[in-house]
């Protein structure tokens, strides 16, 4: 992690603490500081916005519900991890094999606007497209693995944490991941 990653959760356990004394304006910075990062987070897992903000605000609810018997050491690994799972059990509610329904999963993009953005948006579509095209050729495991390693910038044993994975099979996944983004580029 980075050294603002590291300053972020050493605040966000101090919020943490706040907010179990009875500052509800900390639970408030704490839902604000992260409500972004899960939902970058859930996009790599599925494209139902919808249900991963439903699946976000579970997660506060539950830490809510849980004021004084929470023993959380990394807010941010807990939330991921919080989010994940229940994302998870939402799909097997719905039915769907989790694994068919990562295989699913695709990131979404939202176009610019008006006027000027015309060309912006232009040579954003033909970005976007590469990039599109390059994280088609991930499988679903490590468009994941990638999202929290390069994105989030979380070290291999959290993301082993994170993912139920063996250090060694992580470390296999973002590897592949980059030979195939490597030749893909090409």
């Amino acid at each position: 992690m980075t050294s603002s990653a590291i300053n972020n959760e050493k605040s966000s356990l101090v919020l943490l603490k706040a907010y179990q004394f009875g500052d509800n304006a900390a639970f408030s910075e704490l839902y604000s500081m992260y409500v972004q990062t899960m939902l970058n987070y859930g996009r790599c897992i599925t494209s139902d916005v919808e249900l991963i903000k439903d699946c976000i605000q579970d997660v506060f609810v539950k830490m809510l519900d849980r004021r004084n018997s929470l023993k959380i050491t990394s807010v941010s690994s807990y939330l991921i991890v919080s989010l994940r799972n229940r994302l998870l059990d939402e799909f097997r509610k719905a039915s769907y094999n989790n694994v068919t329904e990562l295989d699913r999963a695709t990131n979404m993009h939202m176009s610019d606007d008006v006027e000027k953005a015309y060309l912006d948006a232009e040579n954003e579509r033909l970005g976007h497209a590469k990039i599109v095209y390059l994280l088609n050729a991930l499988t679903p495991r490590q468009r994941e693995a990638f999202q929290l390693y390069y994105l989030d910038e979380r070290k291999y044993d959290e993301i082993c944490d994170i993912m139920n994975m063996n250090y060694h099979s992580v470390r296999n996944l973002v590897h592949r991941g980059m030979i195939k983004l490597r030749t893909a580029a090409v």
